[in-house]
């Protein structure tokens, strides 16, 4: 496990970069318990995003989960190539 990772108790985690900027995702059980991911629907570049408040979801064969910002902030780059697997 990545121990520069910090997780909240809804398994997004958030990852300092060290120059001002975080990666969020989510946690290797919350994907194990998703299954099959069908969609993904992700925020755009610049939206604000609220600690506590949903920002993103995942919908797989199992179920639609919503993803909640673990912190508060801007958007500036997405998962390209998650977004790109959706097409």
């Amino acid at each position: 496990m990545d121990n520069t990772l910090k997780f909240a108790d809804s398994h997004e985690w958030v990852k300092d970069n060290g120059d001002g900027t975080v990666t969020i995702g989510i946690s290797e059980h919350a994907q194990q318990m998703l299954g099959d991911v069908v969609f993904v629907d992700l925020p755009e570049v610049e939206d604000e995003i609220e600690a506590g408040e949903s920002f993103s979801l995942v919908e797989s064969v199992k179920a639609a989960s919503d993803i909640y910002a673990p912190v508060t902030g801007e958007i500036l780059e997405i998962n390209e190539e998650l977004e790109d697997s959706q097409n």
